[in-house]
């Protein structure tokens, strides 16, 4: 029997790229994003059901599973994929954009994942692949909002592994790098107001270092290759790095104190001490 995977934020990006993986290494795909009557490429697939989905709405996470659970008979595989990039002084920041970010991509993904619970814990298996992203365990200027949301993903992730674990579930955190498509899209959402003079100097400064970055971006497709690896290799391992420029990154946190790599950032950043 083909497995099945639920994916969120299958409109684009990585969300996309990784239904379309799965769906052609063999699984059934429940591919959801919030507007489906949009979509023509998924929808046309074998084994592939596109179902609306939005984080923020709960009665629509809940239809979602029960139409994959109609379709396919069960579910096999949570992709929490679904989220964007909240940036900008906090000071320029409104309100309702601080709770929306925590709102998609924390509190929904919680949400998806506890409606899948019933199924996952009744099969006394299961995986859940939670994106974070390498902003979970380092942070860039500007980042408040973003970082805070991925911090939460790789705490609750790993503390969700332990509860799950002893009834077969695995959590699995996928942590990318930059994802070529994402920035300055759909999923960057960037706040500032210049009458804020203090700021601005360190707004150029960020947008400066982050053209360069993105040029080491991973593609979708690669990325999605690392979450097909992790829903499938079987093992208890939590953390996948995903990208070249994440592991370096990565990589250099690990092997320095907290004052030399803050360091290093604020004179990437050309930020004073």
């Amino acid at each position: 029997m083909n497995k099945t995977i639920l994916i969120t934020g299958s409109s684009s990006g990585l969300g996309r790229a990784s239904a379309k993986l799965f769906q052609s290494k063999g699984w059934n795909v429940v591919a959801t994003m919030r507007t489906p009557e949009q979509e023509t490429e998924l929808a046309t697939l074998d084994r592939t059901l596109v179902a609306r989905l939005d984080v923020q709405d709960t009665a629509s996470i809940q239809a979602a599973v029960e139409a994959g659970l109609a379709k396919f008979g069960r579910i096999d595989a949570l992709l929490n994929n679904a989220g964007y990039g909240a940036y900008g002084p906090l000071e320029a920041t409104q309100l309702d954009k601080i709770r929306r970010q925590f709102d998609v991509n924390v509190l929904g993904l919680l949400a998806t994942t506890k409606a899948l619970l019933p199924h996952f814990r009744t099969n006394r298996s299961g995986t859940i692949l939670n994106v974070s992203s390498m902003g979970g365990r380092v942070t860039f200027p500007l980042g408040t909002l973003y970082h805070g949301t991925k911090f939460a993903v790789e705490g609750l992730s790993e503390a969700l592994h332990y509860e799950l674990g002893p009834i077969g579930v695995r959590v699995k955190i996928i942590e990318p790098g930059g994802i070529k498509t994402d920035f300055g899209g759909r999923s960057f959402d960037f706040s500032n107001d210049t009458a804020l003079g203090e700021y601005q100097p360190l707004v150029q400064a960020v947008f400066g270092v982050f053209g360069p970055m993105m040029e080491q971006a991973s593609t979708p497709e690669a990325v999605a290759e690392v979450i097909y690896a992790a829903a499938t290799d079987g093992t208890g391992q939590l953390r996948y790095v995903a990208g070249a420029d994440a592991a370096q990154l990565l990589a250099s946190r690990g092997a320095t104190d907290d004052a030399t790599f803050l360091a290093g950032m604020r004179a990437q950043f050309g930020l004073g001490a």
